[in-house]
């Protein structure tokens, strides 16, 4: 073989290989629900598995983002923020502990 082939025919493996692979998945993103006047703020669309949520607290009341599943159980003082990644699809749905009619869904895609 040539010097000038081998060059060629590398990038053009790598190329193919990229091809077969297929789509990436999106990077994982990172949402907010904040906790203002004794509710919570509407939950995102478009949760994804790997997906962030920084719950944030803008009460004067500890409030806490419990999933009714127990796959999640954030604690709030008053002004204080707590993160959770999300690790399994479907409907996770969450309440305050302290407050029961504070209550949410989190929709989660894979």
């Amino acid at each position: 073989m040539r010097p000038g082939r081998l060059g060629f025919a590398l990038p053009a493996a790598a190329a193919a290989a990229l091809a077969l692979a297929g789509p990436a998945s999106a990077a994982p993103r990172v949402y907010t629900i904040e906790i203002k006047a004794m509710k919570f703020a509407p939950v995102p669309a478009g949760l994804h598995v790997g997906d962030q949520i920084v719950w944030i607290n803008h009460d004067m009341f500890r409030h806490t983002a419990t999933a009714v599943d127990r796959s999640f159980d954030v604690d709030l003082q008053a002004g204080q923020s707590g993160r959770i990644v999300l690790r399994k699809p479907g409907a996770i749905a969450f309440s305050c502990k302290f407050h029961p009619g504070m209550k949410g869904v989190l929709n989660v895609g894979r």
